[in-house]
């Protein structure tokens, strides 16, 4: 099969299509024919040898890169019961098997990292999905326990969790406003669902932030900080919720009567969310979702896609490896 297999980390130069076996699917895993592969800034990580680091894992090359994907089932082992030859599923190897990645033709996933397609998605939008998916769901639902009616603001709301974090808040009744990244990234919220946005590089945040709250928002999830997030995070009311994911630099910080927590650290993916992506899998069934690809490439042009990874777009991106 082809796929991006490196024989050592580094940078972009590393990043090759080569010709490697067919991985054989172990008695709990599901070998899957990828249809898409999402990618992300982990990826330049991974390539870098920082995710085989983190979860102390020895590599061995070649070592094929891409952490989530979708595609259909081509065989299952025996010991898989919930999965069967020709299903649609999207899955995750993220810190959990060093011999496997989905930027290849096939790639072998334990069944248990592994989740049938919401059937009104399309494969190429659901590789791209699980990870921002599921960041995006967990800080609404979990941590901020978002309610009907709550005023939101997503700070980074044209990004890979933020363009998904504007609809899933719509989808549980909030009223969404949306600080994106330029005219495309602020078409693109209100397209999806917010029911105001502002471009964060140039907007009037504050002005433009009463007209949808004028007492303040009551929940807001930021995917970015700096000096434009902390002009945002005054818009909060007291008493109001903050959340973003570990590894923003700096982390944002309000005012004492605001309460800003940070989630998914390090260890969160050790074990599949499995009850969070099944509520995430019904809510996207319950209505029209997109995972927005800005550009699709195919495997050829692997390092075109990670240049454009650290260059400005909106939503997702992803490698069609049958394209």
């Amino acid at each position: 099969m082809r796929a991006v297999a490196l024989d050592r980390f580094g940078g972009p130069e590393t990043l090759y299509v080569k010709s490697v076996p067919i991985p054989e699917p172990e008695a709990d895993q599901v070998l899957i024919r990828v249809g898409s592969a999402g990618l992300g800034v982990w990826d330049i990580g991974e390539r870098e040898g920082f995710v085989a680091k983190m979860y102390g894992h020895k590599p061995t090359f070649p070592y094929v890169l891409g952490t989530e994907g979708a595609g259909k089932v081509a065989a299952v082992g025996e010991k898989v019961k919930d999965f069967r030859k020709a299903d649609l599923v999207y899955g995750l190897t993220w810190g959990t098997d060093p011999k496997a990645g989905f930027d290849a033709e096939y790639v072998a996933v334990a069944a248990d990292w592994v989740s049938p397609i919401p059937s009104s998605l399309p494969i190429e939008q659901a590789g791209a999905l699980m990870i921002d998916g599921a960041v995006a769901f967990r800080g609404l639902d979990e941590i901020l326990k978002l309610k009907r009616n709550d005023n939101l603001l997503v700070f980074g709301a044209s990004g890979g969790v933020g363009h998904l974090a504007v609809q899933i808040g719509v989808r549980m009744g909030a009223h969404v406003f949306a600080v994106a990244s330029g005219d495309d990234g602020v078409e693109l919220a209100l397209r999806l669902g917010a029911e105001g946005a502002v471009d964060g590089r140039g907007g009037d945040i504050l002005a433009s932030a009463k007209r949808v709250a004028s007492k303040g928002f009551d929940a807001a999830l930021f995917t970015a900080s700096g000096e434009v997030a902390n002009r945002a995070l005054s818009t909060m009311r007291d008493g109001g919720r903050v959340a973003h994911p570990f590894g923003l630099d700096p982390a944002p910080k309000a005012r004492s009567t605001v309460r800003v927590q940070g989630f998914n650290g390090g260890d969160y993916w050790k074990v599949m969310p499995r009850a969070l992506i099944r509520k995430l899998n019904a809510l996207i069934e319950s209505g029209p979702f997109e995972v927005h690809l800005s550009r699709t490439f195919p495997l050829e042009k692997v390092r075109e896609a990670h240049a454009a990874l650290e260059s400005h777009h909106i939503g997702k991106m992803a490698l069609l490896p049958g394209a």
